[in-house]
């Protein structure tokens, strides 16, 4: 052993190796790899030396070499490494000497390292330098089974580094491949496939692997060769023949079944397409995917089965002629009972995607007439597939009730898995819709009755594709209920379904019984069934929380639809609902796990829906709301008194008791109109007065905590729509308070979406409080946003925005719906009020930088908006006093200067725009608006002011002129929109704004 391969040795070493040892045997080993005669020691070790290690080395250095060096190389040195490696792989000159290594006989890495030198030499030099290399090849298979592995060996090399499609290739890589399968296919690819045929017939029985390499090899190239030298009368026979062999090995037959999927799948017009698989009489082996499931072989077939189908399936699309339509469809209905079987039975192969496929055949029998009794029974058969692709795993059951981490994860996989599947079964529904029903009536029937150990499941499956099919349902279709419809839903309704005591049985039951409610609207006799599947353990009494939760919502919904035909049922209701609301009222807050949409309050709203209808007695009505305010009330005066007391610990758990009561409260008052509390039954609003009275307390008592106040706010939201005007006399003190505690911009913001509230609601009659409140919200504003209007302090693109800065915007950006709310609402006259007026300094300023620099669009639409409401509440008939003196003279000067024409003259004012386009739309409006108040006095600062600045050209200010005093509004945006563009041609297109 001389030191290379003692090098190659220790740089191989996967054991414990001294680290200088191994680093000192790496470098030598890449001193020898940069030897210019490095090629000829390695052909030389090849020759001689057994040690599969210096094997490998020598061989990905001769690659190596060949990649980065075979253009330097002489044509002396490359014939050297050429005929050496072929006479290797082909046992050239190796007969009686036994001195000489046969490396084809070593392990698999040094045989495939050979394979990939050889493909390495055929990508330069094939066919121009070493044109006979697979000829020469063939010459050799008669040696037996080694030479025909090497062969095999470098045809799939050749596929895999350079033919397939599967691996991404560089441009050189594709037109290197394109030159040699052109020239295999002129030379030598009909001998290379006799010779497959000849090996398999010959090794069938003897040597089933080199036979299985062998059809691997050739499954790989039928999609490149010409299909007649593998769909011939002689190979395809012999196919099927190995297929169906029941003595062989599973591997040959699936090798086999392989092949003729490659033939079955070659790319290929369809009118040849169709001939050829109708000529395969694929059905000789459709009763092979019926053995055992977990056999390689039924693997294979059942690849073969569904690619036939859908080859079949893309031709029936794809040709159009009655006669090859009529072909298609026989073919298809006689391959696909194995189809649909190998989907409920098999592992299916992953380019097959089932949902496509079926997807594909449903949308071919759209345009029939009529569905055929065969058509019919593959639409069951579909529905049969879903059905079983849509089952949860039984292993997962525990995990999915208590909804643990594995339950959440695999609940969260199975919807988005059942997503394409919910859609083929609408899909199947529009097309055999009783078919449809029947089979989901059927899959309910079966599942009731079933005892096996996948009921859960199988309960869920079928309940889950009734939910699903309802989707596709009109609104007449299922209040008719059409169809199987009619029994459907009372089924559903009277039937004791197994498993309900499972969570997803149990939501998906109510879930369906609420995505029916249409139904059950026009046939109210079905209403107690309805009441008793959400009264009782099935719904809220349902054992498992999740359950009853979601059930507090869904029959919110159902009350919201029924309202009114529920009045009959309000005591069993209320009596029914009595341990439920005790319970949530008592509840422990501080260990409570389930909130947001799901907390418990929609019960009371559902609760509030039906007492408040008008239907109800007065009297009931009052003692219903009594029954259920005096306990809610209660809980928040002992909240209020137990929090004042608390610890820190407890704290937080005291005032969440008081929040979900007055979460309660507003949700209960959702049902009341304000026509009833006020007008009609007066003793209503009453209640809600003293309660409203009661809670403002908690401002007081708590003002400093947020969740707190911001559910009082809410709740004050709630009462404005509820009471009505007969809510102000309870605003002041509500307002002050709110204001007082208001110092953050978030606090700020909540206080603004409030008062907007309120000016939408009650207009002038909320002048007064404003008038005091006004200055309040000014002076704290204008001290937290940026005095130019821009869209605040932002960071660079770099920077992250920090919560500070986004509260910062939200708060600039309400105080702009503020002022434009009062604005619009006829409240301007506040700002001129002696307490307001000081804060018009910077209110007015603040409006005109938004409208011309603000980067939102939006925001500055609104602030023009602002200013026109002004112009026309401010600016007096001709000769009168002003409003607002100075007003006239700041508009057309500051204003219609600087935002109607030159924020217009910037180039950021994209045309382009439907935004900007708005925006372009109001301040022609504020123009026109400003010349019908001010006459020729705005005209002529235009005319003889801002156009000239501008070096306006005189015939575009004339026409401007004329449009102005015209009535055409949009024929005047079109000029100025025209005479902008013309000026932004000219030097002064960047106007700086005054």
């Amino acid at each position: 052993m001389d030191d290379l391969e003692n090098a190659i040795l220790i740089s191989f070493e996967s054991g414990p190796v001294e680290p200088s040892l191994k680093s000192q045997a790496v470098s030598y080993c890449q001193q020898a790899k940069e030897s210019p005669d490095v090629f000829r020691i390695c052909i030389q070790k090849l020759w001689f030396c057994k040690l599969v290690q210096v094997q490998f080395w020598c061989l990905q250095t001769l690659q190596d070499v060949l990649k980065v060096n075979y253009g330097s190389m002489s044509s002396e040195e490359r014939g050297f490494v050429r005929s050496s490696v072929f006479s290797m792989a082909c046992l050239e000159g190796v007969d009686g000497n036994e001195s000489v290594v046969r490396v084809v006989e070593g392990p698999v890495f040094v045989k495939n390292k050979l394979a990939q030198v050889l493909v390495t030499l055929i990508y330069f030099e094939y066919p121009l330098v070493w044109s006979s290399v697979f000829v020469d090849f063939m010459g050799h298979l008669s040696k037996g089974g080694v030479v025909i592995d090497m062969f095999c060996r470098v045809l799939n090399g050749l596929d895999d580094e350079l033919i397939s499609l599967d691996y991404p290739r560089s441009p050189e890589e594709i037109a290197v491949a394109a030159r040699v399968k052109d020239a295999m296919r002129q030379q030598c690819v009909p001998q290379i496939a006799r010779a497959w045929y000849d090996i398999v017939l010959l090794y069938r029985n003897s040597d089933p692997d080199l036979c299985a390499t062998v059809l691997d090899c050739m499954r790989r190239f039928v999609s490149w060769i010409d299909i007649n030298l593998v769909a011939n009368e002689a190979f395809v026979p012999l196919l099927f023949e190995l297929i169906l062999s029941e003595g062989l090995a599973d591997q040959v037959r699936g090798a086999a079944a392989g092949c003729v999927l490659a033939t079955v799948a070659k790319r290929m017009e369809p009118h040849s397409k169709l001939p050829l698989l109708k000529n395969l009489q694929i059905s000789r082996v459709f009763g092979l995917v019926s053995e055992d499931v977990d056999s390689e072989l039924v693997s294979e077939v059942s690849a073969l089965v569904t690619g036939y189908a859908v080859e079949v399936l893309e031709c029936h699309k794809r040709l159009n002629s009655e006669e090859t339509k009529a072909v298609s469809m026989d073919l298809l209905n006689e391959v696909l009972p194995s189809v649909f079987y190998v989907m409920r039975n098999c592992e299916v192969d992953s380019t097959f995607s089932i949902v496509q496929f079926l997807m594909g055949y449903v949308s071919t029998l759209k345009g029939l007439p009529a569905l055929k009794e065969k058509q019919l029974l593959h639409i069951t058969q579909i529905l049969e597939v879903i059905r079983i692709q849509i089952c949860y795993d039984p292993m997962y059951r525990n995990n999915l009730d208590s909804l643990d981490k594995i339950g959440l994860e695999e609940e969260d996989r199975m919807s988005e898995f059942r997503k394409d599947l919910f859609v083929l079964l609408r899909t199947v529904g529009r097309v055999a819709p009783e078919v449809t029903q029947l089979f989901i009536r059927n899959a309910l029937a079966s599942a009731v009755e079933s005892s096996s150990e996948r009921n859960v499941e199988e309960v869920e499956a079928a309940l889950s594709l009734l939910y699903s099919l309802g989707e596709s349902m009109t609104e007449e279709a299922m209040k008719s209920g059409s169809g199987c419809l009619s029994e459907l839903i009372p089924m559903l309704l009277t039937t004791k379904f197994p498993g309900h005591s499972h969570r997803l049985v149990a939501l998906v039951y109510l879930e369906n019984i609420t995505r029916y409610m249409k139904f059950i609207q026009e046939h109210s006799q079905y209403i107690p069934n309805v009441l008793g599947a959400f009264l009782d353990e099935r719904g809220l009494h349902h054992q498992n929380v999740h359950v009853s939760r979601r059930a507090y919502y869904l029959f919110m919904r159902v009350v919201k639809l029924l309202k009114s035909k529920l009045v009959p049922y309000i005591d069993k209701i209320l009596q029914n609902l009595q341990d439920t609301l005790s319970q949530l009222t008592s509840m422990n807050f501080a260990s409570r796990e389930h909130s947001g949409t799901e907390d418990g309050s929609h019960i009371f709203e559902a609760i509030g829906l039906i007492i408040g209808l008008e239907d109800v007695p007065a009297e009931k009505q009052s003692d219903y709301l009594s029954l259920l305010l005096t306990p809610l009330c209660q809980q928040i005066e002992n909240g209020l008194m137990e929090a004042k007391v608390a610890s820190s610990e407890n704290f937080p758990a005291k005032i969440a008791k008081i929040q979900f009561a007055i979460v309660a409260i507003n949700a209960l008052s959702k049902g009341f109109s304000e026509r009833l509390v006020t007008a009609s039954r007066p003793r209503i609003g009453h209640m809600f007065k003293q309660t409203l009275d009661m809670l403002l307390r908690l401002l007081i008592e708590f003002p400093k905590v947020e969740p707190l106040r911001s559910k009082v706010i809410s709740l004050i939201h709630r009462m404005v729509e509820t009471l009505g005007p007969s809510v102000l006399p309870y605003l002041p003190r509500a307002l002050e308070q709110l204001l007082a505690d208001s110092e953050q911009p978030k606090e700020m913001v909540g206080f603004l979406v409030l008062l907007n509230q309120l000016i939408c609601k009650f207009s002038t009659s909320l002048s007064c409080i404003l008038e005091e409140v006004y200055p309040v919200v000014a002076e704290r504003i204008y001290g937290l946003i940026p005095k130019d209007g821009k869209s605040s302090p932002s960071p660079s693109r770099s920077e992250a925005i920090t919560e500070d800065t986004r509260e910062l915007i939200e708060l600039q950006r309400t105080f702009y719906t503020f002022l434009h709310v009062m604005a619009t609402h006829d409240l301007s006259s506040v700002f001129l009020t002696p307490k307001c007026m000081p804060h018009l300094e910077e209110m007015m300023p603040l409006l005109l930088n938004t409208c011309c620099t603000h980067k939102d669009i939006t925001v500055r639409k609104a602030c023009v908006q602002i200013f026109i409401r002004l112009i026309e509440d401010w600016c007096p008939k001709p000769n009168t006093e002003e409003k607002l003196p100075g007003f006239q003279d700041y508009m057309i000067n500051t204003f219609a200067t600087n935002c109607c024409f030159f924020s217009v003259l910037d180039k950021s004012f994209d045309f382009n725009d439907a935004n900007t386009q708005g925006l372009l739309s109001e301040i022609i409006k504020a123009q026109k608006v400003m010349y019908e108040k001010y006459g020729n006095t705005f005209l002529m600062h235009f005319m003889s002011g801002v156009f000239p600045s501008a070096h306006c050209p005189q015939d575009l200010a004339e026409q401007y002129c004329q449009k102005l005093q015209g009535n055409d509004t949009g024929g005047l945006k079109l000029c100025y929109q025209s005479l902008i563009k013309n000026l932004r041609l000219q030097p002064n297109g960047s106007h700086v704004f005054r």
